[in-house]
């Protein structure tokens, strides 16, 4: 099974958005970039800040809207022939609580704008998700406000523990063994 070729992070441009939970896919990508020395610059053909981390693996934070995510992530891959299977889309998840971060491959986009840009994009759902925990405010009314505000301190420190663990598989998933990353993060 062919390895990760393609780390995409979730977010909204702009130093309005940087500190909001709804950008925790920008920070793995910004976590992957700074242990690997990787620098991101702006690419408009990709519409997004990209980065390679070795040959043929590429970091991509899109520089458009959320919504609009699906913009830059089909034009890197088909520009680079790289399949829905070998892109991993970091984003925030209200499911899970602030701290925990989960791998998935396929399923449906629980009402994220990101990937549901992503899945009409490449027309398909099938690819791999790293889940990132912010906790759910507990009213579905107040879920735009919660994802455009910065988490609490302790929260933060939460999620950064979350993505700094969720960093120590990508070796994994560059190599394909979905299951020892799965394993490995979803076994505490």
């Amino acid at each position: 099974m062919n390895g990760i070729k393609l780390l995409v992070g979730l977010g909204n441009p702009g130093d309005k958005y940087e500190a909001t939970r709804h950008n925790a896919g920008f920070w793995f990508i910004d976590e992957i970039a700074a242990q690997t020395n990787s620098k991101l610059t702006p690419d408009a053909k990709f519409f997004g800040l990209v980065g390679k981390l070795d040959q043929d693996v590429w970091l991509l934070k899109p520089t458009t809207f959320m919504n609009a995510s699906g913009k830059a992530v089909a034009a890197l891959a088909n520009y680079y022939k790289i399949t829905p299977a070998e892109i991993l889309v970091a984003h925030d998840e209200l499911d899970l609580p602030a701290g925990t971060a989960k791998l998935k491959f396929g399923g449906g986009h629980g009402g994220h704008n990101g990937l549901k840009s992503i899945h009409a994009a490449l027309g398909t759902a099938d690819y791999w998700r790293l889940r990132i925990g912010i906790d759910h405010p507990g009213d579905k009314n107040e879920v735009v406000n919660y994802v455009l505000k910065a988490p609490l301190r302790q929260e933060n420190d939460a999620l950064e523990a979350s993505i700094h663990a969720a960093s120590g598989v990508v070796n994994l998933l560059l190599a394909g063994d979905f299951e020892g990353a799965m394993l490995k993060l979803h076994t505490k």
